[in-house]
């Protein structure tokens, strides 16, 4: 947990107003770059990558704004109440209004969707904003995870258990009671699809991939690259990698990505 308290930004209005918790570090210099970070499902803001990527930057200079979604770490909600399309709304008031300059967007498994989504949010409503992302890293990227990666993949009862009853407890591999799923986050989630269609992200989109990753399979990251248009995208994949890719190891792969992202600034 860091020492210092987090502020917090207010997003939504009337009885969808919460108040967001967030961390944000400067740059060194006035307009330089920054990283934007996007957690995982059901994690947050202090996790280990999360304040490796904070100290790593701290140390160069770089800017570092970080979140956590409603109904995840200090932000205010209730999991189970939450969507996705509150989390990129979030995720779009939190970059227009604590972020200045250039910025990679980085995002870890739902965070990479998310990322994604706010890019393409920004690069339709924000045209002017949406250029000061100058790249995206994502790490075990879970596009479209509500659809592909949660109901398409539920057996049959679980299904049934969330039309049914509203909500499906999907246990967790790393402990605590497991992740409610529920009929809302499902069907909002279908506001907010790749759906495989065409999309030109117009600028460098880097991803890591473990091969042992069993929270999202490396096919699901290699199907990105199959309709990210442009040429922009490249995939890494890790060999022994498994979901959290947080291992040192791990770690020098994501600050080398970005370091690369960052390099364009200056050519």
């Amino acid at each position: 947990m860091s020492d210092h308290a987090p502020q917090y930004l207010d997003v939504g209005e009337g009885k969808a107003r919460r108040r967001i918790a967030c961390h944000c570090s400067p740059p060194a210099k006035p307009g330089g770059p920054g990283l934007l970070w996007h957690i995982g499902l059901k994690s947050d803001m202090e996790s280990t990558k999360a304040a490796a990527l904070a100290e790593w930057a701290a140390l160069r200079g770089i800017a570092m704004t970080r979140f956590d979604y409603s109904g995840h770490g200090r932000s205010e909600g209730r999991f189970e109440a939450a969507t996705i399309g509150d989390w990129v709304e979030e995720a779009y008031a939190v970059f227009t209004k604590l972020t200045t300059g250039p910025q990679i967007l980085v995002g870890s498994s739902t965070g990479a969707h998310i990322a994604l989504l706010l890019l393409r949010r920004l690069m339709t409503e924000s045209p002017t904003e949406a250029r000061r992302i100058i790249g995206l890293v994502l790490i075990a990227p879970a596009w479209d995870v509500t659809e592909e990666l949660m109901w398409n993949a539920f057996p049959e009862s679980a299904r049934r258990e969330i039309l049914e009853k509203g909500v499906h407890v999907r246990p967790s591999a790393y402990g605590g009671e497991g992740y409610p799923i529920t009929r809302r986050l499902i069907e909002e989630g279908r506001n907010h699809l790749f759906a495989r269609r065409p999309f030109d992200p117009g600028r460098p989109v880097h991803i890591l991939q473990g091969l042992k990753d069993a929270d999202v399979p490396p096919s699901h990251a290699r199907e990105l690259l199959g309709f990210l248009e442009g040429g922009w995208a490249e995939l890494t994949e890790i060999a022994d990698g498994e979901h959290r890719l947080s291992r040192p190891e791990d770690l020098e792969l994501l600050f080398g990505a970005i370091e690369s992202q960052l390099r364009t600034i200056a050519t």
